[in-house]
């Protein structure tokens, strides 16, 4: 979970969100089960929790605890679904037991980060992420420079910052973190003369142009923000970080080619946090979409995020278009989800959808049948397959499809509603192909 950045943003990209890539450990949620029992319980707890039934979960886990007291993975999906629950208390005891059984696996103590995060209990949180370094140390760092700031101790803060600086370099948060605890002390506050001072004796000095672009920006004074971020721009023409803040003032002037410059500049930089970089994405995504001959530039700015594991980047992006009903810009953008992650069924029920509004059914039918053998239990592709076959009268390809899936449809009235209309359609039309 990185702790959120003190940016607005417009897509949910890293707004207190647990990481969810996987590297040294893998999630256990497999597990080389003893009986034939334990496996039916274990999958039928992980089938459950997949369709947000998680008390049914958890009493399937509760059967696997049974006959394995001491298994710690059972009591981690237990965490899971009660952390899902909110009932905190409980999902603390069984990710303490989780950890307490198998001290060495990261994603035990990840969930119990989760659970004190979730209360804004920070001091707890804190030996946890204390401990999660040992897996992941510059990734929890980040998250334990947050907890510093929330908790006001703000010398260990600034200790940690001054660390980060010299081992990953520097980020636009922990700058701003920083220009707040300098802020604390009357002594040491960095004001805008001395600033202006140390530029005068070393103008190549990147860090001081960066503080007092956040000043003026601080004080609302967005001119002179601008004017320092050109002076940085001319002292040091190769700076990334004058980019950052041109980017937005070009925004703002509606200059969609300097802006555009600016972006890809930033984009393709090591030195910018990608924090930043996702913003700058959303604050273009915005700009491109009240300037649609800005819309293949955008395109070529995903292509950034290409690697990014944490979020899918092509998919926040389509949900913006499919939310401004532009299926055409939605379809481009899941179909690149799906290409970049192909087991994400959200994202395929996501694409399924555009091509359902778009009248795609070839395309349709092709996705939702090649994908119904790999996820046999999810309703939706069975709906999608027959709404496809109706619409290209495979009727009795349609009759098959969704009384083959309506089984699986669960607590979801409007889900049942729709299966029943394209049933309709399809014995109505007698059935036939």
């Amino acid at each position: 979970m990185n702790i959120k950045i003190l940016f607005g943003g417009l897509l949910v990209m890293g707004a207190l969100a647990c990481p969810i890539a996987i590297y040294a450990q893998e999630e256990p949620d497999a597990i080389a089960l003893k009986n034939n029992e334990f496996e039916d319980n274990f999958y039928e707890a992980l089938k459950q929790k997949g369709i947000e039934n998680y008390d049914k979960a958890i009493q399937s886990l509760q059967k696997c605890l049974n006959s394995e007291p001491d298994n710690a993975i059972v009591y981690n999906e237990l965490g899971k679904n009660y952390l899902f629950l909110k009932n905190y208390f409980e999902a603390e005891k069984a990710f303490k037991k989780a950890a307490e059984l198998d001290a060495k696996n990261r994603w035990y103590w990840q969930g119990l980060y989760d659970v004190y995060y979730e209360q804004k209990d920070f001091n707890r949180a804190i030996p946890i992420v204390v401990k999660l370094t040992e897996w992941r140390k510059a990734y929890y760092q980040e998250d334990l420079v947050s907890l510093y700031m929330y908790t006001q101790q703000f010398d260990k803060a600034l200790t940690l910052i001054n660390e980060l600086e010299q081992t990953v370099g520097t980020s636009e948060k922990r700058e701003m973190y920083k220009l707040q605890i300098l802020a604390t002390s009357k002594d040491s506050k960095p004001g805008k003369e001395a600033l202006e001072a140390a530029i005068a004796k070393d103008p190549k000095n990147e860090d001081n142009y960066i503080d007092l672009i956040y000043l003026y920006s601080e004080n609302n004074q967005e001119a002179k923000a601008e004017e320092v971020a050109r002076r940085l721009e001319k002292a040091i023409p190769q700076s990334d970080w004058a980019q950052v803040s041109l980017f937005k003032f070009h925004i703002n002037n509606n200059e969609g080619e300097k802006a555009t410059q600016s972006m890809m500049q930033l984009l393709g930089s090591r030195k910018i946090d990608s924090k930043i970089k996702h913003r700058v994405l959303n604050e273009y995504l915005i700009f491109a979409n009240n300037n649609p001959s800005y819309l293949p530039s955008l395109e070529k700015a995903v292509d950034y995020f290409k690697d990014v594991k944490e979020v899918n980047v092509p998919k926040e992006i389509g949900k913006f278009f499919y939310n401004k009903k532009n299926y055409a810009e939605a379809m481009r953008y899941f179909e690149k989800s799906v290409a970049q992650k192909d087991d994400d069924v959200e994202g395929v029920e996501l694409l399924l959808m555009t091509y359902a509004e778009s009248a795609q059914n070839d395309k349709m039918y092709k996705l939702a049948t090649g994908y119904i053998d790999l996820y046999p239990t999810q309703p939706k592709l069975y709906y999608f397959a027959g709404l496809a076959a109706n619409r290209l009268q495979q009727f009795g390809k349609a009759k098959e499809w969704l009384e083959s899936g309506q089984d699986f449809v669960v607590d979801d009235a409007a889900l049942a509603k729709d299966f029943k209309q394209q049933l309709d359609i399809a014995k109505k039309a007698g059935g036939k192909s």
